[in-house]
């Protein structure tokens, strides 16, 4: 049964550290638009575990071979207790096959981190792959979450965050608004820039999974926008990515379309 519904400017480095709330703190110094970096990734310890050549792998297996994706896709595969729910969600400029390869990507880096884990997330710079034996449709998701951000610091910081902070608002904004107006390869997700004093330019990003509601998109992302004092404060560049919204800014095109 089957269903369906991120130059040499790069650098990261280990994680730093991991609180209650399992927020993780990744250093970069930026990232590229031609190629498709690891992020991070996050094993679902408390789903479990499946054996070699279980039923749940080969569910697993049929799920992601019966696979091809444009720009987003939740697919459903076996009945229970093996059934595997999946999600590949693009980012809004990786669409076509650009979005496919990421997906056999990911998929292979995550049998390498979290082998036989029943469920699991990974992000790549294009985009996001979680695979569950539970449904998570509707659910936001903000337990599962970490940090970037560029190691050289702004001349001044305060202008340069009041600035960052209304750029990410407005872009949030005009996502959730035209969410239901959008085209698939674009739906809830919203790039932008603003003029900075001098020749500088701020751009930006932000984007939802299709997983939730346009209300809680918003709210996805107005929470993870409120965490730009802990991110990236004075910093050149950053991003918040959980598993249900992502934002992104950088004083350089980081995007196909800012080409």
């Amino acid at each position: 049964m089957f269903s369906s519904s991120v130059s040499e400017r790069t650098i990261l480095v280990p994680i730093l550290a991991v609180v209650a709330t399992q927020l993780f703190f990744i250093h970069s110094v930026a990232s590229v638009n031609d190629t498709n970096a690891y992020l991070y990734h996050k094993c679902l310890e408390k789903d479990g575990k499946y054996k070699s050549k279980s039923l749940y792998e080969k569910n697993l297996n049929s799920l992601i071979s019966n696979t091809s994706v444009k720009d987003y896709l939740y697919g459903v595969y076996g009945y229970r207790p093996d059934t595997v729910y999946m999600v590949i969600q693009c980012r809004g400029d990786s669409y076509g096959s650009k979005c496919d390869t990421c997906l056999s990507t990911a998929y292979s880096e995550l049998r390498k981190r979290c082998p036989m884990n029943k469920g699991a997330i990974v992000w790549f710079d294009r985009c996001l792959l979680r695979i569950s034996p539970t449904t998570f449709i509707n659910e936001m998701d903000l337990k599962n979450k970490f940090y970037m951000y560029n190691m050289k610091k702004v001349r001044d910081p305060a202008s340069f965050k009041a600035k960052t902070k209304a750029l990410l608002t407005k872009l949030a904004k005009e996502a959730t608004r035209k969410g239901s107006e959008r085209s698939p390869a674009q739906e809830y997700y919203e790039p932008g820039d603003m003029k900075l004093d001098g020749k500088m330019t701020l751009y930006g990003m932000v984007q939802c999974t299709r997983l939730i509601w346009n209300t809680d998109c918003k709210k996805c992302l107005d929470t993870i926008i409120g965490e730009l004092p802990n991110c990236c404060d004075g910093k050149e560049g950053g991003r918040v990515v959980s598993g249900s919204c992502t934002f992104r800014y950088e004083i350089y095109p980081f995007l196909d379309t800012q080409r």
